[in-house]
């Protein structure tokens, strides 16, 4: 019963209105960062970590969650599009990715890669 009311309590406070915003912000600066080649989530977390100094703790470590998994989408976007992987975790979404979107399959691809 302990681990239930955990639970709840976790999500609680990940559905805070600021909680939510941070994560929304997070995933929009890393799919924006994700994107270009080279910048994968451990560059861009590492130049964005002093932005996250002057909010919550919690409120930090779901910003960088966000920036992480937003990192990683961006990445398998550009390999699915240009075949070109934005980072070494997308090098195998490039084989099967890109090929689909020669065939016109590129929204589904994307949401495969989602």
């Amino acid at each position: 019963m302990d681990t239930i009311n955990h639970l709840l309590l976790g999500l609680q406070v990940c559905i805070e209105p600021a909680n939510l915003f941070l994560a929304f912000l997070g995933c929009l600066i890393g799919t924006l960062v994700g994107v270009l080649p080279g910048l994968g989530p451990a560059a861009t977390i590492s130049l964005l970590l002093p932005a996250s100094f002057h909010i919550s703790p919690v409120g930090a470590l779901i910003l960088l969650a966000g920036i992480y998994y937003g990192t990683q989408y961006g990445g398998s976007t550009t390999s699915i599009l240009l075949n070109i992987p934005g980072e070494a975790s997308s090098v195998v979404t490039c084989l099967e990715g890109y090929e689909m979107a020669k065939k016109g399959q590129a929204g589904p691809a994307l949401g495969i890669a989602a």
